[in-house]
């Protein structure tokens, strides 16, 4: 469903570094250009194999982006939370997405389209550094999760999934249990007791749906921290 939400988007724009930068006919351009698309929770909101229309940015709620489910299981590959930017990587390829995005709450997404997507690529030297920085997240993101899945604990897989790694904008995280056991691909029952061992841990701190992060080098240190040889916690 696509809705119209003129003044939030102009709002949005306007605190991106690169956008302050358009002279003001492009920022116009752009502004106009922008394409709203709302879905529940549940819902997907962008579907793996269709042609890419543009780069994405989550204006409200929260996304994932996973593998198609095969059986009823899927594989999380990265949360996105309001505010920040996905999909540069599939407009910068001319071929079908190759993940789906599902809505993990009531969300709203700008659609930045390929159109203009490419101009600013062609015409602003600051929206090129800005997919340079996306990029970069990206593949270190990968390289974490790839690492977190073949050599981590469920609790460090957990603590990665709530590191400055993945969540720069806030260290207090509105953040369910489900929300969190979808976004690192264990069970909720898992995820509870990964979240009660870290708080035991003085790592984080919980409130009602909401994670606290006191100290980040703290949580870094553990994640990468030698595993314990005691039996640990065991993915579902």
């Amino acid at each position: 469903m696509f809705t119209s939400s003129a003044s939030s988007s102009s709002r949005f724009l306007a605190a991106q570094p690169w956008f302050a930068r358009l002279p003001r006919v492009d920022q116009i351009r752009v502004d106009e250009s922008l394409v709203h698309l709302s879905a529940s929770r549940g819902d997907v909101m962008l579907h793996a194999n269709e042609k890419v229309a543009g780069c994405y940015a989550v204006l409200s709620g929260l996304i994932k982006i996973q593998t198609v489910p095969v059986k009823g299981r899927s594989s999380s590959f990265v949360g996105v939370a309001c505010g920040e930017w996905f999909g540069e990587g599939s407009a910068l390829k001319d071929e079908p997405r190759r993940y789906e995005v599902m809505a993990l709450r009531d969300t709203e997404l700008l659609c930045l389209p390929l159109a203009e997507f490419e101009h600013l690529r062609a015409t602003s030297i600051e929206f090129n550094q800005f997919l340079v920085t996306q990029l970069n997240l990206r593949v270190s993101q990968a390289m974490a999760l790839i690492e977190a899945t073949r050599l981590r604990t469920p609790e460090q897989r957990v603590a990665l999934s709530l590191s400055r790694q993945f969540w720069s904008r806030t260290r207090k995280l509105s953040l369910s249990q489900d929300e969190l056991a979808s976004l690192v691909g264990i069970s909720r029952q898992t995820a509870n007791r990964a979240l009660q061992a870290l708080a035991q841990r003085g790592l984080v701190t919980l409130e009602f749906g909401r994670v606290d992060i006191p100290d980040d080098n703290a949580l870094m240190r553990f994640i990468f921290s030698t595993p314990e040889k005691k039996p640990g916690l065991r993915a579902s």
